[in-house]
């Protein structure tokens, strides 16, 4: 069964605990003759504006850079055996600006959801000024939430998506 939601605040809850528990998202991207290539990252996410907004603080490797750049629109799939899952499909933007770094910084720090962030100096020793740190920034267009239990599905989209549908 699945139901579609008006807002993000009825599933926030349930988006919030499962990426807390799972963690790891499988990102998709795909290649300009549109073959998918799957990376497993840890993206942090917050809501703004009563909408979700994810970071990813990655390398800017030359696989993923050609890709976005081809096609900005990114799919972020979480799975536990528990069988609960959240897909999230969302327009990904390469973001620079020392500002953003320091609070995606600050994000990871804090580990938002509870669980799902951690220790970016194990990675850019540097601090957010790192050359090698890049930031994308993830505008989810849907948000999709299944309980494992029953295989229930609750759907959010974005009212005005980024990109178009």
């Amino acid at each position: 069964m699945t139901d579609q939601v008006a807002s993000f605040a009825e599933i926030r809850q349930q988006f919030d605990t499962y990426i807390g528990d799972i963690v790891y998202a499988t990102m998709t991207t795909v290649d300009p003759k549109g073959r998918p290539r799957a990376r497993v990252l840890i993206p942090v996410w917050e809501t703004v504006d009563g909408a979700p907004l994810g970071w990813l603080a990655t390398y800017r490797t030359p696989v993923k850079a050609a890709h976005l750049a081809g096609n900005p629109h990114t799919t972020f799939s979480y799975w536990t055996p528990k069988q609960n899952a959240v897909s999230v499909d969302a327009v990904a933007t390469w973001v620079d600006d020392p500002a953003t770094k320091q609070h995606v910084w600050d994000l990871y720090e804090r580990t938002s959801p509870k669980g799902a962030g951690y220790d970016l100096g194990n990675f850019w020793r540097g601090g957010p000024a790192d050359p090698e740190l890049h930031v994308l920034r993830l505008e989810p267009w849907r948000v999709q939430v299944i309980r494992g239990t029953d295989l229930h599905s609750r759907i959010w989209r974005a009212p005005d998506p980024p990109g178009g549908r």
